[in-house]
């Protein structure tokens, strides 16, 4: 890490916000991320303020200076400024008026009282790496609690006690294990142990700030530290207990390895298999890592001991996707996100088997179908999921998914796989049956769908002749029968 903050990457814009304040005799800084950031040289186009002034006094001073402003957070004391920088970049600027803010027992919103100096204010804050400000304009840095330090020794530390801070706000708690995940930092044994001692506080934050924190937890640089730390501590537990669970006991005669380590690994990997902006999986891919996290969660609720002591865990792949899409709900994730994530589970364990008997074009067709837009995806879960220590054995599967993503490119070539559609489509089945629509021409379109998936693509003579076929043996078919006239 960093220990020394280079302030020449700021903005021409931070300065001149800080000398419209200094002008109109209120205080102002930047404060928390954006200060860390130019100790790690990196910076951010979300800039975050403090200020002695009221929300009233931060209009009237930045209001024409900006671009455009919004007053959502008003009632927190924070107005919010839209400014294009120096490179045409725009800018993304919150100001917030000195506060303190604490959560009572059983609420989930905090409640939020002005305060009148800065450094009352960055004590407030969550970890002392963000209880960094700059003085504007005179670029002060102002560091009561030692976070540029912590920064350099890689640590998490509390500006008050853990205890308090993790009180004030328990979501704070998620937050160590997620700098964990972004940083690669250490968190502070006071700091671990009150997190373990206070995890079920974290109960009482919305399943959607807890979700919003698990993402970036997941699409840090380091998340295996970041679960490692939510499970050490038992927030895990309670926010995502499936992980937890992955912790099998080994029995006494250990036939069986720890799926947890396991599932940790197949993270890495997958993170690791990630593409650039331009590649198919754009890294960091939380859909991709959050399966490979959760692949195997539905192992603890279907080992089975069996004769000979083998382990085995029959469709864990099926039960692990409804519980991955049951958490994923529980957290207010979007549909698409779920539907994503569960399908990638699902379908895990596909390929095995392929290396032994091979596959069909028939199968290989079948993969590319129920994969659909998720197939580059599932390459890279199928392929972190090898984590034998067994060389043989690892080189015998790579080989195989080698050789199917083979077969995959050459029959996309010929038969454009990504879209596969039946030969007719639902117009051209109504016409050639002369049906109107109804659930029929569903049953008809999925004869077709089966039939190109099993042979091919068809010529249009072809695909009518069986569709007729098909439909000669349908009680549908048949005319109805006049009822008989009555004598």
């Amino acid at each position: 890490m960093e220990d020394v903050l280079d302030s020449s990457s700021l903005d021409p814009a931070v300065l001149e916000l800080g000398q419209l304040f200094a002008d109109a005799g209120y205080e102002l800084s930047l404060v928390g991320g954006p200060v860390r950031d130019l100790f790690l040289g990196r910076t951010s186009p979300d800039l975050d303020f403090t200020t002695n002034a009221t929300p009233d006094e931060i209009l009237a001073v930045a209001k024409k200076w900006a671009d455009s402003h919004w007053e959502v957070g008003r009632a927190f004391g924070t107005i919010g400024f839209r400014k294009r920088g120096a490179n045409k970049v725009p800018l993304m600027i919150e100001v917030t008026t000195y506060r303190a803010e604490a959560y009572d027992a059983d609420s989930r919103k905090p409640m939020v009282a002005f305060g009148s100096s800065l450094e009352d204010d960055l004590q407030r804050r969550d970890f002392t790496i963000n209880s960094m400000a700059l003085r504007l304009p005179q670029l002060e840095l102002v560091d009561p609690y030692g976070g540029a330090k912590d920064l350099a020794a890689g640590l998490l530390r509390t500006p008050a006690s853990p205890e308090s801070s993790f009180s004030d706000d328990p979501l704070r708690m998620m937050r160590a294990a997620r700098f964990a995940s972004q940083l690669g930092i250490d968190v502070h044994p006071d700091v671990h142990a009150a997190m373990t001692a206070m995890a079920e506080r974290i109960s009482i934050i919305s399943a959607e700030r807890v979700r919003d924190e698990l993402v970036k937890l997941i699409c840090g640089a380091h998340p295996r530290a970041g679960i490692d730390i939510l499970v050490e501590t038992g927030l895990a537990e309670i926010v995502l207990p499936e992980v937890t669970a992955l912790k099998l006991e080994t029995d006494e005669h250990h036939r069986h390895k720890d799926v947890y380590q396991h599932s940790l690994q197949v993270l890495e990997q997958a993170a690791s298999l990630e593409t650039g902006p331009d590649g198919p999986v754009p890294g960091p891919d939380f859909v991709l890592r959050f399966a490979a996290l959760m692949h195997d969660i539905g192992k603890p609720a279907t080992r089975r001991f069996e004769a000979g002591g083998a382990v085995s865990f029959r469709h864990h792949d099926v039960v692990g996707a409804k519980l991955t899409a049951k958490r994923m709900k529980a957290l207010r994730f979007d549909n698409d996100s779920i539907k994503a994530v569960a399908r990638l589970v699902e379908l895990h364990m596909r390929f095995y088997g392929y290396g032994d008997a091979g596959w069909t074009d028939s199968a290989v067709r079948r993969y590319v179908n129920d994969a659909g837009p998720l197939l580059e995806r599932l390459h890279r879960l199928i392929r972190s999921d090898v984590t034998t220590r067994n060389q043989r054995k690892a080189d015998r599967l790579s080989f195989a998914y080698d050789d199917l993503e083979q077969r995959v490119s050459v029959l996309a070539e010929q038969e454009e796989l990504a879209s596969i559609r039946p030969d007719l489509d639902g117009a051209q089945i109504m016409a050639m049956l002369g049906l109107r629509p109804s659930p029929v021409v569903g049953k008809a379109y999925k004869f077709l769908l089966e039939e190109r998936m099993e042979h091919g693509p068809l010529s249009p003579e072809e695909a009518e002749r069986r569709l007729r076929a098909w439909w000669a043996e349908q009680p549908e078919s048949a005319p109805a029968v006049e009822p008989a006239a009555a004598d």
